[in-house]
């Protein structure tokens, strides 16, 4: 399979009416919006697509919501947010399926910060001891070393401890332009460890799922800057993708990469090469 490079989503705007675009690295870099990326949106939405705003945040789609608002992005460039934080979220408040119906009421938890809105609601109690815990919910990486995590990781797996990611991100760019380890990282330690993660988000089905049920059954593009969670997840669900090369993966393609470049990088992933892909998301 070939990438095909483009300069811009005006390329492809006549072939797709749902776009579902991933935000950090893509819109904006969690503190500034990217050159050129919200007048893109307005024009996707002045030419009457759906826009779904996909991410792999660990929080609620509110937050989400708010943020893109603070770096100037207005309600009426797009249409939904969806978060893997509140596709958990919902799976938590419902229980109707397995792990969710049969998780204990102690969560020790791995966050970011001091926020437990995830938690908000629903009849769990935080413990501040892991050997007290039933399951541990993954929602940050605040330690900012994978080998922080190692001695929690390892009595947990101890326990057979149900471990519940929230951002299943591997790395996000900070606005420095430098790669922070997400918790997917802790995820994907604890799985090689012999451990069990339940997995939200990209690249699983059932946020691509959710995206339809918001944006419509017409042709759909999935567009973000990771090989491994959007491009991926975007082929898995059966529609077309669209890698920012200047995201996660800049410094391994470097800048203007060729087509063959992408497809080889994709192919040390594991994953599908993308269908096109450019530099920024501009218009």
């Amino acid at each position: 399979m070939t990438t095909r490079p483009i300069a811009g989503l005006s390329a492809l705007a006549d072939a797709y009416a749902l776009f579902i675009i991933d935000q950090w690295g893509v819109l904006h870099d969690g503190a500034k919006a990217y050159p050129g990326a919200p007048a893109a949106l307005k024009a996707l939405k002045a030419l009457g697509k759906q826009v779904v705003i996909l991410s792999n945040s660990g929080k609620r789609p509110h937050t989400s919501y708010t943020r893109m608002g603070q770096l100037g992005f207005d309600r009426s460039m797009y249409d939904e947010v969806v978060t893997s934080g509140g596709q958990l979220y919902d799976a938590l408040l419902r229980r109707e399926t397995s792990p969710y119906a049969g998780l204990g009421e102690k969560v020790f938890v791995f966050p970011w910060d001091d926020d437990r809105d995830l938690l908000a609601g629903l009849p769990y109690g935080e413990v501040k001891d892991l050997d007290d815990a039933d399951w541990i919910l993954c929602s940050g990486a605040d330690r900012e070393r994978l080998e922080a995590y190692e001695a929690d990781l390892k009595r947990a797996r101890a326990r057979d401890l149900p471990l519940l990611v929230a951002n299943p991100d591997f790395v996000t760019v900070r606005p420095d332009g430098s790669l922070q380890m997400c918790p997917g990282a802790i995820a994907r330690a604890y799985e090689e460890l012999g451990g069990t993660a339940f997995w939200h988000g990209k690249p699983t089905p059932g946020i691509y799922a959710m995206c339809r049920a918001l944006g419509g059954d017409g042709p759909a593009i999935g567009i973000g800057d990771s090989l491994h969670h959007d491009i991926q997840g975007a082929a898995g669900a059966g529609m077309a993708s669209l890698l920012i090369t200047q995201g996660i993966h800049k410094d391994e393609l470097g800048r203007q990469p060729a087509p063959d470049a992408i497809v080889t990088l994709a192919e040390q992933y594991r994953v599908p090469a993308p269908d096109f892909a450019m530099e920024g998301f501009r218009w």
